[in-house]
């Protein structure tokens, strides 16, 4: 009993009228996009729970792993079947990642931040880590492989961050959904003239919708974090 009324809390309590209001538009977004090409029922799965797994990361709750694991395991079929093999092969590790940042956020509440030195070496081994990822996805042939990177190696190095909630994982975050919007719009737009049968035009977009939701959401948790240390 105890167990479900911190469920419970961690779901419904703590939540201020402009998070209440934006994650509502976020969730519909998601439904309309389906509504409009609805060939993907996974891929609103994907993106509805995608929402809800990092708006609940913005707010440090634990319950953003549950959603988190479904979210990616959407995601896992979804880029399989647009042959983004670079996010394949980062859902499959952000399955694995969901019980290890249960396990780590249930240690320690508090957030933890590099030094503007040590920002610089992971941003700038980010970089580095991207270029690699290119030349061998490029290699495998994926589609787009300089965006497809992005959601490989940063996404990694991003996730790794939050689990360890250093807020620095935003600022990656934000770089990957930038990166991740014009993939998938380009993946759309690549479908709707013809240059392309892989995937489906519903899948791509539920992604794009849900990529624009996570772009504003990793802008907002990076001022929520950014409080968060100061304090």
């Amino acid at each position: 009993m105890k167990r479900q009324t911190s469920i419970m809390q961690e779901l419904f309590s703590d939540w201020k009228p402009f998070e209440l209001i934006y994650v509502i538009i976020l969730l519909l977004l998601q439904v309309i996009v389906y509504a409009i090409a609805p060939d993907s029922f996974i891929g609103m799965i994907s993106g509805l729970t995608g929402v809800l797994c990092l708006v609940y990361g913005m707010k440090g709750k634990k319950v953003t792993f549950i959603f988190g694991i479904i979210q990616c395991l959407a995601m896992t079929y979804v880029a399989f079947v647009s042959h983004a093999y670079g996010s394949f092969a980062m859902n499959i590790i952000y399955v694995i990642s969901q019980p290890i940042g249960w396990f780590m956020w249930g240690k320690d509440d508090a957030i933890n931040s590099f030094t503007r030195h040590q920002r610089r070496y992971v941003f700038i081994g980010a970089f580095i880590a991207w270029l690699i990822g290119w030349f061998v996805l490029a290699m495998l042939q994926g589609q787009l492989p300089y965006f497809d990177s992005i959601n490989l190696v940063v996404s990694l190095i991003a996730q790794t961050l939050y689990i360890f909630k250093f807020k620095e994982n935003w600022n990656l975050w934000i770089v990957v959904n930038m990166a991740n919007v014009l993939y998938w719009s380009l993946l759309t737009l690549h479908f709707i003239l013809g240059k392309t049968d892989i995937g489906s035009l519903g899948g791509n977009l539920s992604q794009v919708a849900l990529q624009l939701a996570l772009l504003f959401n990793s802008i907002y948790a990076t001022k929520v974090w950014s409080k968060a240390v100061n304090n």
